[in-house]
């Protein structure tokens, strides 16, 4: 079985959120005896250089990456404001790198053409008219469910249109896309829930973030006070936007409860006010060489999201390292939790504050918590089970 996988980032390493489902995805699949193909755009956002990179799977698959600039440009969105293409996804298309593509599919025959989330649809039309393949979508979210609730809270009007007008022109594109497929891969139930609205035929199924729990031991020493710890990349706005809410709204509070509680920061892009913020108590490390060994340090994990889609791999990453996660409801949508038994899920300041304060006055809650929350992603989120469950999806596919 020959699979040609695109994606829209080199996912070595496995360092962030669509990474390392990637790359889980790979693993899993070679373990399946899958013969993998990855073609990556080596965005300059995300740029890796591979000889930096030393990773056993490079020797196991057949890697082909192309450089594509998707910077943003003020000229180029309001030229896009006159076609009518979404801006968000445009950008990832290079005429070069759809050259590339092409010579790839005449040289080589595959069973299969996995495009890995929304940003390499672009390519699409090249698949088709080159390959005899069958085609799969695999949507790691819902992207315009994003731009929805990032409109709904802007409050400087232009900003809030033109992020609405984004959000719309997204989900056109979105909803065009899914019926162009012999099959369509959800990250989530609620995904697939919303993809059937959204008129999708193909067929679907869910097969959420998969990990590696040899990957997930736990070694550091628990410290003798409580901790809480927020991780998350600041170039995504929706994380901006959930810990600027936090810090605004629920951290004054919370600092009041003294005592030796610290509040640590960690992520990529950190923008320059997070390290101004006035506390004492609050520790902004920026970006981190090692995140489970920051997230193991820890006692309490932190999700304070307020706009997303699909399921949040550092959520699953932090019940995998024994955590007791505190995370909105959009934070934890697709993971099937139990509130309150193996994750505790707050919507508003005062839900946050009353669910810290549990953990401060309760400790023996929040190890309980934690340690069901280890078995709930040993049961329902493990890599084999995952892409044991793809590879017979493909099975069926090519019947």
């Amino acid at each position: 079985m020959k699979l040609l996988l695109l994606t829209h980032r080199v996912p070595f390493p496995p360092n962030g959120g669509y990474p390392i489902v990637v790359y889980n995805t790979i693993k899993g699949l070679l373990d399946e005896g899958v013969e993998l193909t990855l073609f990556s755009l080596n965005c300059s956002k995300y740029f890796v250089d591979l000889e930096d990179v030393n990773d056993p799977i490079l020797s196991k698959i057949n890697l082909k990456t192309y450089p594509v600039d998707v910077s943003f440009s003020v000229w180029d969105a309001m030229l896009n404001v006159l076609s009518n293409q979404s801006y968000n996804v445009s950008r990832f298309f290079d005429e070069d790198v759809e050259h590339a593509l092409e010579d790839l599919l005449r040289e080589q025959a595959f069973d299969l053409v996995q495009f890995e989330g929304l940003f390499v649809l672009p390519y699409l039309d090249i698949v088709k008219s080159t390959s005899n393949a069958k085609l799969i979508y695999r949507a790691h979210n819902i992207e315009h469910k994003i731009w929805d609730r990032l409109s709904s809270r802007e409050q400087f009007t232009p900003r809030r249109l033109y992020l609405r007008f984004l959000a719309r022109r997204l989900e056109d594109f979105e909803s065009e896309q899914l019926n162009r497929f012999h099959q369509v891969f959800a990250i989530s139930e609620p995904d697939r829930q919303k993809m059937l609205q959204m008129g999708c035929l193909t067929r679907l199924e869910v097969f959420p973030v998969a990990v590696d729990f040899d990957k997930y031991k736990l070694f550091s020493p628990r410290p003798g006070f409580l901790t809480l710890c927020y991780i998350g990349a600041m170039d995504w706005q929706p994380n901006k936007e959930g810990l600027e809410w936090f810090l605004d709204e629920i951290w004054p509070d919370i600092e009041k409860l003294g005592g030796d509680l610290r509040l640590y920061i960690a992520g990529k892009f950190m923008p320059k006010h997070f390290y101004e913020y006035k506390s004492d108590n609050v520790i902004v490390e920026g970006e981190v060489v090692d995140i489970l060994d920051f997230i193991d340090s820890k006692s309490i994990m932190l999700v304070p999201l307020l706009s997303g889609s699909g399921m949040r791999v550092r959520i699953i990453e932090g019940m995998a390292m024994q955590k007791c996660v505190i995370a909105t409801t959009v934070a934890a949508e697709g993971i099937e939790y139990t509130n309150g038994k193996d994750i505790m899920i707050a919507d508003t300041a005062d839900e946050f504050y009353r669910a810290i304060l549990t953990c401060v006055t309760q400790p023996k809650r929040w190890q309980e918590i934690g340690r069901n929350a280890r078995d709930l992603v040993e049961k329902q989120y493990n890599i084999n089970t995952v892409a044991q469950g793809m590879a017979e999806s493909y099975r069926n596919l090519l019947a």
